[in-house]
């Protein structure tokens, strides 16, 4: 399943410097933008991955619904 996310982007010194807006705590760095750009990828897939591990150990226990939530912005 596709996830569209939106990647900012900016220049600091001889770095380039990479987030998903909509996800605390994926960001990364790079010294080229292709570079930062492959590193925003990876960081997001582990994040989301780490995410749903934990989320996983947490709530193994008792009755839980999961489902997709879409939303429109």
């Amino acid at each position: 399943m596709a996830r569209q996310f939106t990647a900012v982007y900016k220049k600091s010194g001889k770095w380039y410097l990479g987030w998903i807006e909509e996800i605390p705590g994926v960001n990364t760095q790079g010294m080229t933008f292709e570079e930062v750009k492959e590193n925003l990828k990876e960081a997001l897939l582990l994040i989301l991955e780490t995410n749903r591990i934990l989320n996983k150990k947490e709530f193994s226990q008792g009755k839980i619904i999961r489902e997709p939530l879409s939303v429109s912005i």
